[in-house]
């Protein structure tokens, strides 16, 4: 093909000359390897129907329940509300509890999640808490908002981190209470800022609390794991938390750029906390949108607040080294029209070492893909945007990815790398602003209300290069309903079709785990798509297989194994968002976001 952007070709002529042919699917040289957790350690066997898969690919439903294949059984680990320690009261179903209950507690909507061993069948379980249902959570209060100081501190509460003690009891998973490893940590938990921004005075700093010091974490999506032991929390829809009553307030264009309004999501925060309130002093904004460091292991330590990885609506941060050992972030920033990046260490990891410095001084850059199949990390730095202060590509990365030309993606989510090769793939979850005329290479849908996942695999192998090459591994569609570009990519079937890729994660033994956050009406363009639900992917020769399928009205987010991988852990989020659901205590009682943990039945 000439050299020409996307928005001047057809999307015919696109999945002719790329996208459609065979090699589309078969020409990555992936291992793909079959099996779920660990086949060695749990004794799969293949399957006759589906030899690439150790399972039998289940339908779509409707149904208020988690369903899985059979020979699969889940039990709920944890659900919001339970308490961490044994002195906080159990989960009030009639009115959702009190501030006292939930600073105690599990958090709400956990997303993004991680495991770490301690020892003998023990682990430590890491779960952001993205935000709150105010319907549910206020459910006890007449206008189903807060509604005094006790509701906000609830809201409050909510929100953040949870960190607890799980261990292994026969074949089950449970909760040690009062385990001296339990912590929340929350938008009022002290933390340190690192890298450039902790002298700039665009921070409002706590000057009372020592040097560097901020409060709180917010809005807490997707996850990432380092290989020293800590635990990376992202920081997503943070603008939404700030709002104000002053009717003649109006964000400047920067502001607008990171999506703030007046009314933010209607939590009215600032009604109880000047720091809230937008007309009192936006420099509290910029406290947040960061990727969060946190020590598990260590209740007394502060979270760290990454600066030198940009501020934008962090989705989750998979960390990968390069062939030298230089450590490599992909991050994604989830907004319509918004960027691929990457950070790139200065120094290498040595295990066993001071990794202080790892994600406090490096390179940041932002993709940009080319029709052809190629693209490139830009790097930000003055030159390439114009930003003479270094400072402001930290703390303004969307306006630097901007000015340095990246390609705009359909919302960029979570971020994974397959440990068998050094191919990277991201879920671009849908985009209903992109019209046909802004259509590009990876991106070549208008009003896309599918999504897709793409592929790129970095020159030479190594997750440093600043070159790569790049494909369509998916494009996600409905081809019950429609017969053009909305179907579907060719792996694409009646059989396993989906909608909204979001979570994305790949397992010790090369299978790439897809969970969706798509529309759950079941009519119109979302026909026979059913619930939110898991599928897992053989990235050697595209096909695609449906695991699971959630409760009625939930998002499928969040996912790590137990130390064996006997047992997966996967995140149910928001289930009845919309009233129609009691997953999972059943009939009458209140809809609570869960971790369930998912192992094969015991052979009799």
């Amino acid at each position: 093909m000439k050299k020409q952007d996307y928005q001047d070709t057809e999307f015919s002529e696109i999945l002719k000359s790329r996208y459609s042919r065979r090699s589309f699917l078969l020409s990555s040289a992936l291992l793909g390897i079959s099996g779920l957790f660990n086949r060695k350690l749990i004794g799969f066997e293949l399957n006759e129907k589906n030899p690439n898969f150790p399972f039998d690919g289940i339908p779509s439903n409707i149904k208020d329940a988690v369903t899985l294949p059979s020979g699969y059984d889940f039990e709920v680990l944890l659900s919001w509300g339970d308490p961490l320690w044994s002195k906080f009261p159990q989960f009030d179903q009639r009115n959702s509890g009190t501030s006292y209950s939930q600073k105690g507690a599990f958090g709400d909507n956990n997303d993004g999640m991680e495991c770490f061993s301690i020892e003998n069948n023990r682990c430590l379980m890491v779960v952001n808490n993205e935000y709150t249902n105010s319907h549910i959570l206020h459910q006890g209060r007449e206008t189903k908002t807060a509604e005094n100081h006790d509701d906000h501190q609830k809201s409050k509460y909510a929100h953040g981190v949870s960190i607890f003690e799980i261990k292994r009891k026969e074949s089950l998973w449970e909760l040690v209470q009062d385990s001296k490893f339990n912590r929340r940590i929350t938008v009022d938990t002290p933390m340190l800022v690192e890298g450039a921004l902790k002298f700039d005075r665009r921070l409002n700093f706590r000057e009372d609390a020592g040097k560097h010091i901020v409060l709180g974490t917010i809005s807490n999506c997707g996850s990432g794991k380092t290989p020293w032991g800590t635990f990376l929390t992202c920081e997503e829809g943070f603008k939404g938390y700030f709002s104000t009553n002053q009717k003649n307030y109006t964000p400047d264009d920067v502001l607008k750029r990171y999506g703030v309004t007046r009314d933010g999501y209607g939590y009215k925060w600032h009604d109880f906390e000047e720091r809230f309130d937008l007309s009192k002093d936006e420099n509290d904004l910029n406290n947040f949108g960061y990727v969060v460091e946190i020590d598990p292991f260590s209740p007394s330590s502060k979270p760290v607040k990454r600066s030198a990885l940009g501020r934008f609506n962090h989705e989750n941060a998979e960390l990968v080294l390069s062939k030298e050992g230089k450590v490599v972030v992909y991050m994604g920033d989830d907004g319509h029209g918004e960027f691929l990046y990457k950070y790139v260490s200065n120094n290498l990891y040595r295990s066993g070492k001071d990794s202080s410095d790892l994600l406090n001084e490096g390179q940041l850059y932002v993709a940009k893909f080319h029709p052809d199949g190629k693209g490139e990390w830009i790097l930000l730095n003055p030159d390439s945007t114009g930003m003479k202060n270094p400072n402001d590509i930290l703390l303004f990365t969307r306006i630097a990815g901007t000015a340095a030309g990246g390609t705009t993606m359909d919302r960029p989510e979570w971020v994974a790398a397959d440990p068998k090769s050094s191919s990277v793939y991201c879920c671009l979850t849908n985009n209903r602003k992109r019209t046909k005329e802004e259509t590009n290479g990876p991106n070549p849908r208008g009003k896309n209300k599918y999504g897709q996942i793409i592929k790129w695999e970095p020159f030479d192998f190594d997750h440093a290069a600043t070159k790569f090459r790049w494909d369509i591994f998916v494009l996600a569609g409905n081809p019950k309903v429609h017969h053009d570009e909305r179907g579907g990519s060719k792996n694409i079937t009646v059989e396993n079709m989906f909608a909204c890729p979001d979570g994305l994660r790949f397992d010790k033994e090369g299978n790439m785990w897809i969970q969706t956050d798509g529309n759950y009406t079941n009519t119109g363009d979302f026909k026979g798509m059913g619930n939110n639900q898991m599928l897992m992917a053989d990235t050697k020769t595209g096909q695609i297989s449906r695991f699971l399928v959630g409760p009625k009205e939930c998002e499928i987010t969040g996912l790590t194994w137990s130390p064996d991988k006997n047992t997966m852990f996967v995140g149910i989020q928001h289930p009845g968002r919309d009233g129609n659901s009691n997953f999972p205590d059943g009939i009458g009682n209140t809809p609570r976001s869960s971790i369930i943990a998912v192992s094969r039945k015991e052979k009799s």
